[in-house]
């Protein structure tokens, strides 16, 4: 089982960002902790929760080191005989509030791997990103983790932005890799609805061999690619949890959650959340719903679809698939190594 914290708070909203995050209300931190931990409590009951049954913890949002560590200690209270004894914990931070005191505060608590939010070395696109860091911040803070003694340390990039070319992804990634991690996010722009970029979808560049160039340059220097955006030398068991379909508590306002065949959607709105944290909507999923996630998250990622899994029909569909050298197969499962054809894949099974 996996668990996955919603923190909304941020100091400044990415103008790609169409996550349910504020850039005001931090006076509600405190009972918004509270109000999660209510709802933690909650779940744990209702997943049926074991002592030692969490393999994975992930802080995400938003912003989670625009939150004092002092405020998440009763999570960690909470959680600690849940948690595997070699349980991998993550959190998201920002270089500019990932301070050195709050890496220390989190390290004790237990955290052992961050996903830092670089997005770029390139300080004119960090600005252009709405990005509340600059290049120099970044980099002494993956350093400071580093020294603190972080076990896995991971940074974001993101490309085909506008004006994106391949000696300026190239700088990024040169970058990247003289810093001291196992891992990178890399994700192509997408225009949400809402964001401040949807005003001005012409920020995003259609370049496929740009994302082609970044994960060549990428795989190159020793990151394989296990999942269309995701590459290191260590994997992320949380990541992974989420494609293999895992049950996974989601706790926070605007976070999901997912057990045997439902979602779980707490309330989005702060002040709402707050009040009744344990007011949840329930969504659940036919078993064919479910099986073409498992085919689409297998498929853009190398965990594969069983074959166990699928109709005669779709398996007559992933054999010529493989037959044409599309797909590879063992047997009990079929893998995708080009995961940007992942969709065309899943659908053609699917069809």
């Amino acid at each position: 089982m996996l668990i996955y914290l919603h923190i909304p708070y941020c100091d400044s909203k990415c103008h790609y960002c169409s996550f349910n995050t504020y850039v005001d209300k931090f006076e509600t931190q405190s009972n918004y902790m509270k109000a999660l931990y209510q709802q933690l409590s909650f779940e744990l009951q209702r997943f049926d929760a074991k002592p030692q049954s969490v393999e994975t913890l992930f802080i995400g949002g938003g912003t989670p080191s625009t939150v004092d560590p002092a405020l998440y200690a009763p999570i960690f209270e909470l959680l600690h005989p849940y948690l595997k004894k070699n349980a991998e914990i993550t959190t998201e931070a920002n270089p500019n509030s990932a301070s050195k005191v709050w890496l220390e505060g989190m390290k004790k608590l237990g955290v052992n791997r961050i996903s830092f939010g670089v997005q770029s070395f390139h300080a004119q696109k960090l600005k252009a990103l709405n990005r509340a860091h600059n290049p120099q911040q970044a980099k002494e803070a993956i350093h400071t983790a580093k020294t603190l003694g972080y076990e896995h340390l991971s940074l974001d990039l993101i490309y085909n932005y506008q004006g994106d070319t391949k000696e300026l992804l190239l700088n990024d990634i040169k970058e990247a890799f003289s810093l001291p991690i196992d891992h990178i996010s890399a994700y192509e722009l997408t225009i949400e609805d809402g964001t401040k970029f949807s005003m001005t979808p012409e920020v995003r560049q259609e370049n496929e061999d740009l994302a082609f160039f970044v994960t060549n340059e990428i795989e190159k220097r020793g990151f394989k690619a296990y999942e269309i955006s995701n590459f290191g030398t260590y994997q992320s068991r949380h990541n992974r949890g989420y494609w293999e379909l895992k049950n996974y508590i989601g706790a926070g306002a605007g976070a999901v959650g997912f057990f045997k065949n439902k979602r779980f959607y707490p309330q989005t709105d702060i002040e709402a959340y707050v009040a009744d944290p344990l007011s949840i909507i329930e969504e659940v999923l036919t078993p064919d719903e479910l099986l073409t996630e498992k085919i689409f998250l297998g498929l853009r990622s190398n965990v594969g679809v069983e074959k166990a899994l699928l109709t005669e029909a779709m398996i007559q569909k992933a054999d010529t698939l493989c037959e044409k050298e599309k797909l590879r197969c063992d047997e009990t499962h079929y893998y995708n190594d080009n995961f940007f054809l992942s969709d065309e894949l899943a659908l053609y099974i699917l069809g």
